[in-house]
């Protein structure tokens, strides 16, 4: 998994509407990337319903909010349209970010084995180095962690 001091790794990858979007499109603002495993389970709706119940502050501090997943666009279409979800999801089916960001690790659940997405979010500055890296982010709390480091670094 990439660190904080580390460059981002530029990506582009298409939205819920087939628009590629890139990192370095926002090139001179700051960026929150999550990524999460999958649209509509419990964990990552409650995340994603955070993140748009704190969209105001990420707004009036100037941050671009996007959401990576290996779900479809279709997927995040409906997925954005059900919990009103203002801020961008991006569709990486081929893991081209997720692999990129180290966030596709090994993990065990009930003492099986398999291969996903570490629910990982990282703040980006404006000159596309990583700033701040939240492993292992909590669904319910993730959102206003970032806005609280956010405002300490303002």
């Amino acid at each position: 998994m990439l660190t904080a001091g580390m460059q981002a790794p530029d990506f582009s990858l298409p939205d819920k509407d087939g628009k590629f979007i890139s990192l370095s499109d926002f090139r001179g603002k700051k960026v929150v990337v999550y990524f999460y495993p999958r649209d509509n389970t419990p964990g990552c709706t409650r995340q994603a319903c955070a993140f748009r119940d704190a969209y105001e502050g990420f707004r009036r501090e100037d941050v671009v909010v996007i959401g990576i997943s290996k779900d479809s666009q279709a997927s995040h279409q409906r997925f954005a349209e059900k919990h009103q979800l203002p801020f961008i999801l991006l569709s990486d089916p081929e893991l081209q970010a997720i692999q990129a960001f180290g966030v596709w690790q090994e993990k065990k659940l009930y003492g099986k084995v398999s291969h996903g997405v570490v629910r990982s979010t990282f703040v980006i500055d404006e000159e596309g180095k990583i700033i701040k890296v939240f492993p292992k982010a909590k669904p319910d709390t993730n959102a206003t962690e970032i806005l609280d480091f956010l405002s300490t670094k303002a």
